[in-house]
């Protein structure tokens, strides 16, 4: 079973466009041998024209400008403490009209090294603002599971398997960078010559891949506890209920699981190939999706389409099924296509 495990880890191949965007976070000297001295004066130039973001954004009190601006900071390293990510967030979540997503990008503000992540009072006022999101009960079931509270994990599953949806944010999270970055105008020096996407292609990948990098309940976890039921009826009644929750999730990587319980957990043949066969469209669709936005930097019409996108709100999943649809692309693979495997690719 642990091939579903794989198969998670293929599906968050889309993360790997963040790459460009969070060079922020690998410090200059860990980079010092790799990019070109004019590579470097670029990423140095992004860094400057990202802290103005932050800086034109954080006065005044509208949370989904201030959830932009701690997005942008979050990053970035020597912030001025106003301007910080803690600052920022912590102001969005006491601001008039601050929501359930504001909340989840808080469950980051935390400290990894002392082994504090997520934030607690963050998850604690998720758990009363969105009780019906079975995202928010993952996350709980995660931090009890590493605090060894094995009963409250369990309740933490029932409760996942009980809510009406799964939404982990990342559509608004979208929504609030795409509407952030364009408030001021890239300098010239923040632009790679060789890519013609300019200005506006610079803008997607910085979008895409900052969202890319919010918070997430450990999908494998709960493969893992699914996966390892058993004999336990319960357990695995639960974790059917969740995976049909799953299917319906906000991101790829939920559906995936979800489709990966279905296949692994039900007594139906059937119910089976059927969550087989969709999580092969699925990993078409992801790929196809990566595709797209690896050409952001090199094609600005289609950069400007994704950033309306984003800017429109919605799901992740949402996105990037009409994402497909405005580039004729279709969201079902053709009858002879398969997944790259390590196996296909020898």
């Amino acid at each position: 079973m642990l091939h579903g495990l794989r198969h998670l880890a293929l599906v968050c191949s889309l993360s790997l466009l963040a790459a460009p965007a969070l060079a922020a976070k690998t410090k200059p000297e860990a980079r010092a041998h790799g990019p070109s001295a004019s590579a470097q004066a670029r990423d140095k130039a992004q860094l400057a024209f990202q802290r103005d973001l932050v800086s034109v954004l954080a006065p005044g009190g509208d949370p989904n400008r201030l959830l932009g601006a701690a997005l942008l900071a979050r990053p970035l390293f020597n912030q001025p403490p106003a301007n910080s990510f803690h600052r920022l967030i912590e102001r969005a979540a006491m601001a008039e009209g601050a929501g359930a997503a504001v909340s989840w990008a808080q469950l980051a503000d935390c400290d990894a090294e002392a082994d504090a992540c997520p934030n607690s009072a963050a998850l604690d006022k998720l758990l009363t603002q969105a009780p019906d999101n079975a995202a928010v009960w993952l996350v709980k079931l995660g931090a009890d599971a590493r605090g060894m509270k094995q009963d409250d994990a369990r309740d933490d599953l029932a409760r996942a398997a009980a809510a009406k949806l799964y939404d982990d944010y990342s559509g608004v999270s979208l929504q609030a960078l795409a509407g952030s970055v364009g408030v001021l105008p890239p300098p010239a020096d923040t632009l790679d010559p060789a890519h013609a996407g300019g200005a506006v292609g610079m803008q997607t990948i910085l979008v895409f891949g900052l969202a890319s990098s919010q918070p997430q309940p450990s999908l494998p976890l709960i493969a893992k506890l699914c996966e390892n039921a058993g004999k336990d009826a319960s357990i695995k009644s639960d974790c059917l209920a969740l995976g049909k929750t799953l299917e319906w999730g906000s991101s790829p990587l939920a559906r995936s699981l979800g489709l990966h319980l279905r296949e692994v957990l039900s007594d139906d043949p059937a119910a089976q190939q059927e969550a087989k066969d969709a999580r092969r469209t699925l990993i078409w669709q992801v790929q196809n999706f990566t595709q797209l936005l690896a050409r952001a930097p090199d094609d600005a019409a289609l950069s400007q389409r994704l950033l309306a996108l984003a800017r429109k709100g919605g799901t992740q999943m949402s996105l990037q099924l009409a994402a497909l649809r405005e580039n004729d692309i279709p969201a079902d693979p053709p009858a002879d296509w398969q997944p790259r495997t390590a196996a296909n690719q020898e």
